[in-house]
């Protein structure tokens, strides 16, 4: 039996995100193939609730650390208690979802403990013994596929949806690990002074499943009502461009792009996105992508699988009333 592979168990509020499911479903291929146990590791305060969360996707360890100062999300609270429990269990691989918190937190332990980071990956495979992760690079207008060598742990972390979680398997149990790690609040230079919720019940553009996002063609904020009527129709989450966000007419936490959030929904429906390539940096692994925009040379035509060359303002009213029709059926 190996040293154990981990999943570190992203929770927020007390609700576990999706992504932890869908790299335990995936990572217990490699934990079978190697011989190891795979343990889901959750930080938190108050979080023994969720022990028996990770079982059914086919963790075989939960560890769960648990500490007043890991209540609210700081990189230097949850870096040190994570590092220091994989400095004495000494797992073999550890994984996170590239999430907000995954992105900030993989490369500040993996520089704790020395471990070799492959970031934002989109699949994996298994040579023989070796893992190798498949990841983009560039923009993603090239992807690399990546093996580790000359480190004791290797450490990944995989966007959200580009893993499909396996069905839970209830009858399955897992052994339980209290964990009170060494913390003291010296430990942590950054107080968070407040938590700025979005709206209740709306899905975290990273894992939403349906996204409907507009551009700079949406003409001012006043327009996204017809996308945001468009996206509770079909269930999906608004998104927009980094040209919509820079104008004001949406959040920040709408961006998606290279430098706002990276999705791979099953659907993206683009309007008025001109599709440059710091955009589809952030939305090139949907598995279907729709562009609606008038302009027949825009980029987006060339990325899509399929397109309406038309004025948004006519389409996506048409394409709303159509589906709800359809949906009345």
């Amino acid at each position: 039996m190996g040293k154990g592979i981990w999943v570190f168990a992203e929770q927020e509020d007390g609700k576990v995100r999706k992504v932890t499911f869908e790299i335990l479903s995936n990572v217990r291929k490699i934990a079978d193939a190697k011989g190891e146990q795979l343990a889901a590791v959750c930080l938190g305060k108050d979080i023994a609730a969720l022990a028996d969360k990770f079982a059914p996707f086919g963790a075989d360890k939960a560890y769960m650390v648990s500490h007043d100062l890991l209540g609210q999300y700081t990189t230097d609270g949850y870096a040190k208690a994570l590092s220091d429990l994989i400095v004495k269990e000494q797992p073999s691989m550890v994984f996170f979802g590239a999430t907000v918190m995954g992105k900030d937190l993989a490369p500040k332990v993996a520089a704790r403990v020395n471990a070799g980071l492959a970031a934002d990956c989109v699949s994996f495979k298994l040579d023989g013994d070796k893992v190798i992760v498949r990841r983009p690079m560039y923009s993603g207008k090239v992807y690399a596929e990546v093996a580790f060598q000359n480190t004791d742990i290797m450490m990944a972390s995989f966007r959200p949806n580009v893993l499909v979680a396996a069905a839970p398997d209830a009858a399955r149990t897992a052994e339980v690990v209290s964990v009170t790690p060494e913390l003291a609040a010296s430990d942590i230079r950054v107080k968070v002074l407040e938590v700025v919720k979005t709206a209740a019940g709306k899905v975290d553009l990273t894992e939403a499943e349906r996204i409907v996002s507009g551009g700079r063609g949406m003409k001012g904020p006043e327009n996204y009502a017809m996308i945001e009527e468009l996206a509770g129709v079909i269930g999906a989450t608004v998104g927009a461009s980094r040209a919509a966000v820079d104008a004001g007419w949406r959040p920040l936490s709408d961006q998606v792009g290279q430098t706002g959030k990276v999705v791979s929904p099953n659907l993206y429906i683009a309007c008025g996105i001109s599709g440059a390539i710091q955009h589809y940096a952030g939305m090139g692994t949907s598995k279907m992508i729709v562009a609606i925009n008038k302009d027949s040379e825009a980029p987006i035509f060339s990325k899509c699988d399929y397109g309406i060359v038309d004025d948004l303002f006519k389409v996506v009213p048409a394409l709303t009333a159509e589906v709800k029709k359809l949906m009345a059926e």
